[in-house]
């Protein structure tokens, strides 16, 4: 199933998972980005470890820093269960190590915080990736395209349209793709040669270990702040470093499908948040969850199976194009292009349509529910209306999206 071979043994993997993720308020709260839900079941950090771990990359170190007590808690139970000797998958935070209380300044500077772990092992390749995207990938195809190349840092590009590329980070490549200019959201972005079409960093890197080291110990003495994007490549390309694009749409998994290729949400914002998830309920959406030759891990519970109760003609319980998790029961009521996380309970005679569920939310019976997300432990009073009147679902302290999306946040303190 998994792509094992010496490329995967001789990369560690550095996670950055430290992101407050302030867009995607009041649901980062209590919890930083990367440990938020998505599609019910998993968490957003969940996808970049399980592409880790497909592509048979198993020491791996999870940088957290932000609200970091449940996602310290889910990488305890889940992932840090599942490897053998020699292998890890662990979280560290500034806020846990011994010999300094210091946050990160940015993101190279987190990696620099834990420098010895890199300076102590005998990878040849280290795989920096961000905690915070969806997406299915083979790291190994990229770590391969660095060994070819004979690269110092490989950066995963995505290949955007020239009217999109001014909201990301370009790189500027010649016909072989190696980097020769970076620009941060650029007015007029520079295309790749012979097409139409611009590339953007997705903030994941594979760098070979010395050249890590080498560039880390520099940027410390002239950036407090260092980060990869503003000093660390900037850096390199003016020493003249072999910096090289890896274009993510060449990457293939096995068991994708032609239309999956290219998917990648950052989910920065509710709305696209809210979006990236609904895509999931589509007959043939673009993120496959069901491919099980690559499957999304994450840690599963000892739940029951979803159910339904009650088959009246006024009270019938149905989940209708909707994604139900384990341990929800639909009872007398309907539910409609929604997902539901784990120990959903919705009681008789509610509606649900177009919403999203975290764990352990409770409808109670004659309520309605529309386009709304809810965090986890909410209980819905019987009788309440969610998402058909947007001012009265403000005065009552819920978030509402310019599009029109309710956030009902945790109750629990």
């Amino acid at each position: 199933m998994y792509a094992l071979d010496n490329v995967g043994r001789n990369t560690i993997a550095m996670v950055l998972a430290g992101g407050k993720g302030e867009r995607l308020s009041p649901l980062t709260l209590r919890r930083a980005k990367p440990s938020v839900a998505f599609g019910g079941k998993y968490k957003i950090i969940d996808f970049v470890l399980s592409n880790l771990f497909n592509s048979g990359i198993r020491r791996v170190y999870i940088l957290t820093q932000y609200r970091a007590y449940s996602l310290n808690k889910h990488i305890r139970e889940s992932w840090g269960k599942w490897t053998g000797l020699g292998e890890f998958y662990v979280a560290i935070s500034p806020e846990t190590k011994s010999e300094s209380e210091e946050w990160f300044k940015g993101t190279a500077d987190a990696i620099l915080q834990y420098l010895r772990f890199v300076e102590s092992s005998d990878a040849d390749y280290v795989a920096v990736f961000g905690g915070d995207h969806i997406y299915k990938m083979d790291i190994n195809q990229m770590i391969g395209n660095h060994r070819m190349n004979r690269a110092d840092i490989t950066i995963a590009a995505l290949e955007v349209p020239f009217d999109e590329a001014r909201r990301f980070g370009v790189f500027s490549v010649d016909e072989d793709f190696r980097v020769v200019g970076f620009a941060e959201k650029p007015e007029k972005p520079e295309r790749i040669p012979g097409r139409e079409t611009c590339f953007a960093s997705m903030g994941n890197y594979i760098f070979s270990t010395r050249k890590l080291i080498e560039v880390l110990l520099e940027g410390k003495r002239q950036h407090e702040d260092l980060d990869f994007g503003k000093h660390v490549i900037p850096m390199m390309l003016e020493k003249g470093d072999r910096v090289f694009a890896y274009n993510f749409n060449d990457n293939v998994i096995p068991g994708m499908k032609a239309e999956e290729r290219g998917y990648w949400k950052d989910v920065g914002t509710l709305d696209s948040y809210y979006d990236a998830n609904m895509d999931l309920i589509n007959v043939s959406p673009q993120l496959n969850l069901y491919n099980y030759k690559w499957p999304i891990l994450t840690n599963q519970g000892n739940l029951p199976p979803a159910k339904t109760v009650f088959d009246d003609d006024e009270r019938r319980g149905q989940n209708i194009d909707s994604y139900v998790c384990g341990g929800c029961i639909t009872s007398g009521s309907i539910v409609k292009r929604s997902i539901l996380g784990p120990m959903c309970r919705i009681n008789s005679y509610s509606l649900v349509e177009d919403s999203i569920f975290f764990d352990n939310v409770i409808v109670g019976r004659h309520a309605k529910v529309r386009r709304t997300i809810i965090d986890k432990n909410v209980v819905i009073p019987d009788g309440m209306v969610i998402g058909y009147d947007h001012d009265e679902d403000r005065r009552r302290g819920y978030t509402v999206t310019a599009s029109g999306i309710v956030v009902v946040p945790r109750q629990d303190k």
